[in-house]
């Protein structure tokens, strides 16, 4: 853990105080994440999730232990599974991606009825973190639609939920390269990825809300556009939550 957090260090440094203020005024409370506004427009990014290839359909009981869900970081499971878009598995409820109203969260999703007891066969997208796929995708379309490219300076903020702490005066930001924000998904001692990543020059910036299976990203529509039409991320727009 030590080498990692030197690694970190020298790519992403601890950014002076006051990085946030912004942010705590356009946002207001940043507690689980700053939430932005469309500037001047946005999208909602949706965490990946997955299905058992050999039991396609099955629903999952919530209780069980698939891979997946919960609080903190995921990746694919692997062998064996294949992505399900949230898109696809409503189609076969015959229920919206998101209902008018929600934001994307545990409340979105249902699932056909199953018959007896049943293993999990779908991996739920996790929660307050983006999963490693989805992580790595954003970053790539963002360093394409910043005219800087991987020069682009960035800064990242963790909410001290994050960090296991209760300082909420002293808000812990990193400066760096958006060429090097992957290893921002593996920051040592935090389990999700960052509350906030956005462009110094303010041209962008998403939030992964700690409550959300789904990350905000505002900026200008042609980035929006970009993620809207990626055939790796699923992305939609939220009219209530623009």
């Amino acid at each position: 853990m030590r080498e990692e957090l030197r690694r970190l260090s020298d790519l992403w440094s601890v950014a002076p105080p006051g990085a946030t203020a912004w942010l705590l005024e356009l946002c207001g409370d940043g507690v689980t994440g700053f939430m932005p506004p469309a500037m001047p427009d946005s999208a909602w990014v949706l965490n990946a999730m997955y299905e058992r290839e050999h039991a396609p359909g099955i629903a999952l009981d919530i209780g069980g232990t698939a891979p997946g869900g919960g609080l903190g970081r995921a990746e694919n499971p692997g062998p064996g599974w294949r992505r399900l878009r949230w898109a696809e598995l409503a189609r076969r409820t015959g229920n919206p991606v998101v209902p008018e109203g929600l934001l994307p969260c545990y409340r979105c999703l249902t699932f056909p009825p199953t018959e007896g007891s049943r293993l999990p066969d779908i991996a739920l997208p996790t929660e307050g973190s983006l999963d490693r796929e989805t992580w790595n995708r954003l970053i790539g379309i963002l360093t394409e639609c910043s005219p800087a490219g991987p020069d682009t300076p960035c800064m990242a903020y963790y909410s001290p939920l994050l960090l296991g702490v209760a300082d909420f005066d002293n808000l812990l930001v990193r400066s760096g390269r958006l060429g090097d924000a992957e290893v921002l998904y593996d920051h040592p001692g935090v389990d999700l990825s960052p509350s906030n990543l956005w462009a110094e020059d303010r041209s962008w910036i998403l939030c992964t809300d700690y409550d959300l299976w789904a990350t905000k990203v505002a900026g200008h529509p042609d980035l929006v556009d970009a993620l809207l039409n990626d055939t790796e991320i699923e992305a939609l727009r939220l009219p209530w939550a623009p």
